[in-house]
């Protein structure tokens, strides 16, 4: 690929979902205004020569921690407890180490997500006594830097619990009035040992502020599902319809497939979604059973070389790849459609109602040296170009 500008008012011959070679024009607000056959013709100045290359919508994260990261650091050795409790206070115990929070270990997260062709992210953002609501202001410096090219939507997430610290609840009502776009929470059950206090806690913030819920569901089987229940009735009593999420959330592939019917068919009927990060020690959400009942998901990477894993690399695509080979899915209608979650259907995760490559959408592309978009999800191969509302984030 020849050097291209800094944004490109033409992409030339490329194809879209794997299609026939078009010609698609970005308008100088960085949105798609058509979508055309291919011209017999170079590029010209300030239009990018795609080279025949497969053109998906960008990758959607969905759920990940920006703020908490030792990437750029020398090697950190996993140490410290194991469990959700253990890990929460090993972070706690180190943190300060890195420099947490702090704007330029986030660049160097949100960066990496770049270059494996993310253009819209949602995230978690550490709200406690310890660091108050300072990670969120270096999340957004750091998103800013991006100047609007990048999406990032942000939750504030009370990791150490919301109930058992002195503080928190006045924190994530501060972070509400700043305009984060979500409330978190964590294992109510567990984690505050008082789930229904936990969960009207959070969902009468939500209620007031007018902000979406994302909370954190590790607990398993029967006392995760209860959780499950307990979410959908407040979402139904206060009328919170396609505002909240429930992140890992293992019990619902726990449980058997009657209840896990039941929950689905609330689930849809409320628009509450899920976010997976595709464990491969646990059972995978199951992809036919959500599309039948109607219950939208989307996949994130987690933290990504933390205090909690050594693991990760900001590939969302690899994480689509983990979901669809831990779930066994071969047939091209399947590996399609976990495409089609990770990029397309992912977008409202971020706020963005149409994610598509198509007219008026806003030019978030990513081309990729692959035949369709089964063959980029089984090969995960390099991105070539990264395009976020038209501008160039990252060329190999």
């Amino acid at each position: 690929m020849t050097t291209p500008p800094t944004s490109a008012s033409t992409l030339r011959n490329v194809r879209p979902w794997g299609g026939a070679a078009s010609d698609i024009r970005i308008s100088e607000a960085g949105t798609i205004t058509s979508v055309e056959p291919a011209a017999d013709q170079p590029a010209e100045e300030g239009e990018i020569d795609g080279r025949g290359l497969l053109a998906l919508p960008g990758f959607v994260n969905a759920h990940a921690h920006i703020d908490m990261s030792w990437l750029g650091f020398p090697w950190q050795s996993y140490a410290g407890e194991g469990g959700t409790e253990g890990r929460i206070r090993y972070e706690r115990s180190r943190r300060g180490e890195f420099g947490y929070p702090s704007a330029e270990i986030t660049k160097r997260v949100l960066a990496e997500f770049v270059r494996h062709g993310a253009t819209a992210i949602r995230t978690h953002v550490d709200v406690d006594p310890d660091v108050d609501v300072r990670a969120i202001e270096a999340v957004r410096e750091a998103a800013a830097s991006y100047d609007g090219a990048l999406t990032v939507e942000l939750i504030a997430f009370p990791q150490d619990g919301v109930l058992r610290r002195p503080g928190v609840l006045d924190m994530m009502r501060q972070a509400a009035r700043s305009g984060v776009e979500h409330l978190g929470g964590i294992d109510p059950a567990s984690i505050d040992r008082d789930p229904v206090g936990q969960l009207d806690a959070i969902f009468g913030l939500a209620a007031e502020y007018g902000t979406g819920i994302d909370i954190h569901l590790h607990d398993p089987a029967d006392l995760g599902a209860f959780q499950f229940e307990l979410i959908i009735d407040r979402t139904a009593t206060l009328g919170l319809h396609g505002k909240v999420n429930i992140a890992h959330g293992f019990a619902i592939a726990q449980i058997d497939v009657p209840r896990r019917r039941d929950l689905l068919q609330a689930m849809a009927a409320l628009d509450i979604t899920m976010t997976t990060v595709a464990p491969l020690r646990l059972p995978q959400l199951p992809l036919h059973e959500f599309d039948e009942a109607g219950v939208r998901f989307a996949f994130g990477t987690d933290g990504i070389r933390d205090l909690w894993s050594p693991y990760g690399t900001g590939d969302l695509l690899g994480i689509a790849w983990q979901y669809a080979r831990s779930s066994s899915l071969v047939r091209d209608e399947d590996l399609l459609r976990v495409v089609e979650i990770a990029t397309r259907d992912g977008g409202r995760f971020a706020g963005l109602s149409v994610h598509d490559i198509v007219p008026g959408a806003r030019a978030d592309i990513v081309l990729l040296d692959a035949e369709n978009p089964m063959d980029a999800l089984v090969r995960t191969p390099r991105r070539e170009l990264v395009l976020g509302a038209g501008r160039i984030l990252h060329a190999a």
